[in-house]
Parts: C-alpha cells; structure tokens; sequence
C-alpha cells in the first residue's frame, strides 16, 4: 500500500470551526461599522436641525415666549422632530432657550442638543 499525504477529517472540521469564527467577527463588524454610520448621520443631520431653529432667533427679531413648542423637520430625506423649552433668565432681555432634536424613528434617543439665548432688541 502507498503512503497517501492529507488531512484527517478531525484536522479539516478544526480548520472549519476556526474559519466559522473569523467569519462571525467580520460580520459582526461590519453590522456594527453600519450602525455607527447611521448614528453618526443622524447626530449630524440632528445638529443642523438645531442649528436652524436657533438661527431663526439670530436672524429675525422673534422675541419667543416661555414654554415648550414642538415641530417636526426633514433634513436629507430623513424625519426627525425637534422640541424647544424657552426659559426666563435674571436679565429681563434675555430668554434662553434650548432645542433637542430627536428622530422620528426613535423618539426617545436625543440625537442633538443645542443650547442659546434670544436677546430682546430696544
């Protein structure tokens, strides 16, 4: 008989057990890679939310009044919807107010919070 070279079946299942391995941790690195990217989007596209509904107090004389207002907002194809608490401040011509940003598809994860003040013009 002849001296045949190869792999034993147990060699070939360890090889396979151990390739099976690798293959779920790239997976899951991939799922979790995309999942950052999607969280990172938002936060993004939350701040400019933001940033636009402060900006409306910058750029028009809006003397806003205190209390809470909500709205919703697109920005990129993307729902979110965006809640503004004004508060009183000691100086009678300032009024702070702070806006969070929250998307549409999961309302209690607040993907942006931007805090400013609105100045009364004399």
């Amino acid at each position: 008989m002849g001296s045949h070279r190869g792999f034993t079946l147990i060699e070939i299942l360890v090889a396979l057990a151990i390739l099976a391995v690798a293959l779920a941790a790239a997976v899951r690195s991939a799922g979790v890679s995309a999942d950052t990217t999607l969280r990172v989007k938002e936060r993004l596209l939350a701040a400019w939310i933001a940033q636009d509904r402060m900006a409306e107090y910058a750029m028009r004389p809006l003397w806003p009044d205190v209390g809470t207002r909500q709205g919703n907002a697109d920005q990129a194809g993307v729902r979110f919807v965006w809640r503004e608490t004004v508060s009183g401040t000691p100086n009678q011509l300032f009024r702070r107010v702070e806006v969070q940003v929250f998307p549409a598809r999961a309302p209690d994860y607040e993907a942006a919070r931007l805090v400013g003040y609105a100045v009364r013009s004399e």
